[in-house]
């Protein structure tokens, strides 16, 4: 199952693009501007071909990790979702919060279901078409790394280009087809750039406040249905910058930068909240 989702069209194209920024990055540009026989030219094909590997790895587990399924036997904590709630119907509506209509099972706190994957995801992010699987509790911290290598290896060869591309005696080669390549391989590398670096920035946000990407928009109605009532709404599971970082990432920051570092994670049924922190 797990090498199954390697094989689609997404996935291939992803390969299929690494393998080209890489070749181009050490090949052409690198190898113009410093030659990969000097010993600036083989650090920057070192730094770069580092970046890389961790990248495929990241982009691997992501891919292949389980995002993280509910146990058969879960049974909500009805008692504590009520709020200390003791009579009969109102710990029977909290039953029903955390039921799932299409999989008729309980769901834990910020678990949802998978319309592509069809079953419940524990701490859903969203469904991603490029890793061809769930971002949730399991795999998210890979995803989040594959998207912090991506970017800086997307910035990386951006930077390489334009080094290249001043170092270049273009009155002596400055033919119109090599101008175009660098112009389309600088307008790429750019574009991905800013598309990775947009969405990089996107889950910091997100790891800053302990927040999934559905939960956010899910905050944005909680905040307008409560801002109606003349209230204030906070995150729940947001404990604090440190604290939510440490979550996702881990409390041991050497380890923050590898994605198969997960012995923190808990069993993704329950979480830290405002409440049990304060």
């Amino acid at each position: 199952m797990k090498c199954q989702r390697f094989l689609s069209v997404p996935i291939i194209a992803v390969f299929l693009l690494l393998g080209f920024v890489y070749y181009i990055t050490i090949f052409i540009f690198i190898k113009d501007w410093a030659g990969l026989q000097t010993s600036a030219g083989l650090l920057n094909a070192l730094i770069f071909t580092l970046l890389l590997c961790l990248c495929v790895f990241s982009f691997s587990v992501a891919v292949a990790a389980d995002p993280g399924h509910v146990p058969s036997a879960y049974v909500p904590d009805v008692e504590d979702d009520s709020g200390g709630a003791s009579s009969d119907q109102e710990l029977k509506k909290a039953a029903e919060r955390r039921q799932c209509d299409k999989c008729s099972a309980y769901k834990p706190p910020r678990a949802h279901h998978c319309k592509v994957c069809r079953r419940c995801v524990l701490r859903m992010d969203h469904h991603c078409l490029w890793i061809n699987n769930c971002v949730g509790h399991w795999n998210y911290k890979a995803f989040f790394l594959l998207v912090f290598y991506a970017t800086s290896g997307s910035i990386y060869s951006m930077v390489m280009i334009i080094t290249s591309a001043f170092h270049k005696n273009w009155d002596l080669d400055g033919r119109v087809p090599l101008k175009t390549f660098y112009v389309f391989c600088g307008t790429v590398m750019l574009a991905l750039s800013l598309i990775l670096g947009t969405l990089l920035g996107w889950h910091i946000y997100l790891i800053i406040h302990n927040m999934t990407t559905i939960e956010y928009h899910e905050g944005i109605r909680a905040a307008w249905l409560a801002k109606k009532s003349g209230l204030s709404y906070r995150h729940p599971f947001d404990v604090g910058v440190y604290k939510n970082i440490s979550l996702v990432l881990g409390s041991n920051m050497l380890t923050w930068l590898c994605p198969t570092a997960i012995s923190h994670l808990k069993d993704g049924t329950s979480f830290p909240t405002i409440r049990h922190t304060s």
